[in-house]
């Protein structure tokens, strides 16, 4: 028997209950450790909240984990505290406005794509339902950077712990393993609660959320859809109009590369297995951080100085992730504008789309707090207007077309320089036929030539 096995089994050993009554003090909030540690500041600096009643649902969580180890995360934390959250809005909203407006925007839909309907109906959802429906999801994708804080913490303690407490730290390990993982899960609940308040449809992260039969038909929140609203000064029939015929452009593009869904939780599994702590970082940043400065701490995890750069492989990965969002969010904005063009206001509702988006919506949010990754507005709009040359080039069926097989998506390359993806169709030569000249363009040629005198100037690049 090992030295290590020899004194795991020793349940009485000094330093080991030490080590486990400081903990168990510190999670409780009293007793000589409790003198030290401030609750509400332990939860501010971890993006929780610190209102009684949330502090002691947290401490008894972190609690329950310390007595009962397990080398498995409890979920059911993260789904509990979700609803919570989830939960103390109001669900104001009309179901039966967007519900009308799903068989209109099916119909336009139909003439600017050719990926047909899907089989299921679409459907709308309260916000504690979008929870209860996508968390499953939402576990799959962060489960690689719990198991990866929780073993940072881990290594950070025991190189932390006194000399005559090292050999404790064998049998502690699966005790705060455990702790780490349920303050993540707690975290997570509260990303996914908070999230339901800021999404207005299924296709908003951007990734399919929704599997299974009878949901992939796609989704609106009608509590998110009156507040995305708020202030557009557009009629409220034309914003469901708009967001619907959006919403089922996203589930037609979900359920028509159904193979999509693998690549992609796959790439972000991949970056998120690669990510780690660096403890050496965490010494050198304490020796000069105020613990009782909360603000600090948190501008300190958020601002990722806790994490080395990325790997080469989390560069690949990230890559693919971009590429691959990019080009989801630019067909969508191109089918969705194509077929609104009937609704008066649309170029406003789709503007508000797309400042929401270089805020940073709810993609950008859940992806920079799960796996750090920064989704970039532009890299959208250039797949776009991508989309749209290759259309103009050779056809909606062409343009369709390419998603049927990972290998005829374009690249990333490919995103930066169109004309490569052109020649690689073959359409590098074509021009649409009997497309009329834009009289922008018209005119701006025109005031080139009257300023130069040189009809060159007209077709140079600005």
């Amino acid at each position: 028997m090992s030295e290590r096995d020899d004194f795991a089994g020793q349940p009485d050993d000094e330093s080991l209950n030490d080590l486990q009554r400081m903990l168990n003090e510190m999670l409780s909030g009293s007793g000589t450790a409790g003198a030290q540690f401030d609750p509400a500041m332990f939860a501010q600096a971890a993006g929780l909240p610190g209102d009684a009643a949330a502090l002691q649902g947290l401490f008894a969580t972190l609690q329950q984990a310390m007595q009962n180890p397990s080398g498995d995360i409890d979920w059911s934390v993260a789904r509990r505290t979700a609803i919570d959250v989830a939960s103390q809005g109001s669900n104001t909203g009309d179901p039966a406005a967007a519900e009308r407006a799903f068989s209109v925007a099916s119909l336009w839909l139909d003439e600017v794509t050719e990926l047909g309907a899907t089989p299921d109906a679409p459907r709308t959802l309260t916000r504690v339902e979008w929870v209860q429906q996508t968390i499953d999801t939402w576990i799959s994708l962060a489960e690689p950077v719990a198991q990866s804080i929780a073993r940072a913490l881990t290594d950070a303690v025991s190189g932390q712990l006194p000399e005559e407490m090292q050999r404790a730290v064998g049998g502690f390990a699966p005790m705060l393993k455990s702790v780490a993982g349920a303050l993540f899960a707690t975290q997570l609940g509260q990303i996914i609660g908070k999230l339901s308040n800021e999404v207005v449809a299924g296709g908003d992260v951007g990734i399919p959320l929704f599997e299974g039969p009878g949901r992939e038909g796609g989704v609106l929140i009608p509590s998110g859809v009156a507040t995305f609203a708020e202030g557009l000064e557009q009629d409220a029939d034309a914003v469901n109009l708009f967001l619907a015929t959006r919403e089922l452009a996203h589930a037609r593009w979900f359920r028509h590369t159904r193979w999509l869904r693998l690549h992609l939780i796959s790439a972000i599994t991949d970056y998120a297995r690669g990510m780690h702590i660096n403890t050496m970082q965490i010494e050198e940043l304490a020796r000069d951080l105020d613990p009782s400065d909360t603000e600090a701490m948190q501008q300190l995890v958020s601002s990722g100085a806790l994490i080395p750069p990325r790997t080469p492989e989390q560069d690949a990965a990230h890559e693919r992730l971009e590429t691959m969002l990019a080009l989801i969010e630019g067909w969508v904005d191109v089918v969705t504008d194509d077929a609104v063009s009937r609704i008066p206001g649309h170029t406003a509702i789709a503007e508000m789309v797309r400042r929401r988006r270089a805020a940073g919506g709810p993609a950008e949010h859940a992806f920079s707090t799960l796996v750090g990754l920064e989704l970039r507005p532009r890299r959208m709009r250039e797949a776009a207007a991508m989309w749209r040359l290759v259309a103009e080039r050779g056809g909606v069926e062409r343009r369709d077309a390419l998603w049927a097989h990972p290998d005829l998506l374009p690249s990333a390359e490919e995103l930066d320089h169109p004309a490569r993806l052109l020649e690689r169709l073959g359409l590098a030569g074509e021009q649409p036929e009997d497309a009329p000249a834009d009289e922008f363009d018209r005119a701006l040629a025109e005031l080139l030539r009257d300023s130069t005198g040189d009809e060159s100037a007209a077709g140079s690049d600005l």
